[in-house]
């Protein structure tokens, strides 16, 4: 059923929900600027929006800015105006170290993002003239580096961890292989289509029993902005979906609400986002201890696998589900760095006895 089923209907209103009651936190400065983007931007990014806002008020009514303001509520355009350059260098130092009251730690990545919104919305507000001054102008955001060394998993250490599920191998403990074999055909599955599909772990957690077709091996998801499209998979991932939905998922009893689930957790609901990563995490940690394995790194072992075979960035950006190409990208530029270690033993110039 795709993005018409009773789960992303629930998703849906449970976000919008959430947005008001952040909404209602916010000044109005912040809300004319969260308003006009709601049209355009996913209730999901609107949240994180709100929550880096108020991070940020909360801030100016703090101790550090001399703003005479103890109440979020209470800032206006006229308090916004009055926000000076140094105010958000304070802000910056804020952000990546604060252990009184609101107490956090964000590397530069985290605290680039966290600026991002800000720095959206003072333009807004400037653009619109409901202040005249943008400090965000005069502020650098923190320089990052990219990062071409995509972590994922080879086929040695894919066979392996998929291995371990199977057999139990990894398990040290009595308790632990009882336990594993109550799960072990869900967990399988799971592992085996993200491995072979490259689909998120959203994507996963909201897959209905209707949204699997074996006549075409297919699987109808919804995407992280919302759309639905429809992915394939092989006949590999078909016997261990087949195994799974005849085997332990006969003998679940549903939690009311959560029938129509295609993975579910031991208590009968379907299973979480959280539960999918750890149990992602667990295995890897059994098998590929060097590495830190995540979901997002199951995707990015499909994707680099899959540009490998067929050279169709393309390609790879459809099935991923990426919409802008660059993302992408970064699966060629591991495959083009893997090439460059080809050179190592190309030439051999060496001294001679």
């Amino acid at each position: 059923m795709g993005k018409d089923s009773d789960f992303y209907k629930d998703k849906s209103k449970n976000q919008k929900v959430k947005l008001r009651e952040l909404q209602a936190l916010l000044p109005k400065p912040a809300l004319d600027y969260i308003y006009s983007k709601e049209q355009t931007t996913q209730t999901s990014t609107l949240i994180a929006y709100c929550y880096d806002l108020l991070t940020f008020f909360r801030f100016l009514a703090g101790p550090d800015v001399e703003l005479q303001v103890d109440d979020v509520k209470k800032i206006d355009y006229g308090l916004l105006n009055k926000v000076t350059a140094d105010d958000i260098e304070k802000y910056k130092r804020y952000l990546e170290l604060n252990t009184v009251g609101e107490q956090h730690e964000n590397n530069k990545r985290a605290i680039a993002r966290k600026l991002s919104p800000l720095r959206s919305m003072y333009k807004y507000l400037t653009v619109r003239e409901y202040v005249t001054k943008d400090p965000m102008q005069l502020v650098d955001l923190p320089k990052l580096k990219k990062d071409k060394n995509i972590v994922r998993m080879n086929n040695y250490e894919v066979q392996a961890i998929l291995n371990a599920i199977d057999s139990g191998s990894a398990y040290t403990s009595e308790r632990q292989r009882k336990y594993n074999q109550k799960t072990r055909g869900r967990d399988l599955a799971i592992l085996t289509l993200m491995l072979n599909t490259g689909i998120r772990v959203s994507e996963c957690n909201g897959l209905d029993l209707t949204d699997v077709d074996f006549h075409v091996n297919s699987l109808t998801i919804v995407r992280k902005g919302g759309g639905q499209d429809i992915i394939y998979f092989n006949d590999e991932v078909a016997e261990v979906l087949k195994d799974y939905i005849n085997g332990e998922r006969e003998y679940i009893i549903p939690v009311e609400g959560h029938e129509t689930a295609l993975f579910y957790s031991l208590q009968g609901k379907r299973i979480s986002v959280d539960a999918i990563e750890n149990l992602v995490k667990k295995y890897a940690k059994m098998v590929v201890p060097n590495k830190k394995i995540t979901p997002h790194k199951l995707r990015s072992t499909y994707g680099t696998a899959l540009y490998r075979e067929t050279g169709d960035i393309r390609l790879v950006a459809d099935v991923l589900g990426h919409e802008n190409i660059n993302t992408t990208i970064d699966y060629y530029a591991a495959i083009e760095d893997e090439h460059k270690l080809q050179a190592r033993n190309a030439v051999d110039f060496h001294r001679k006895d």
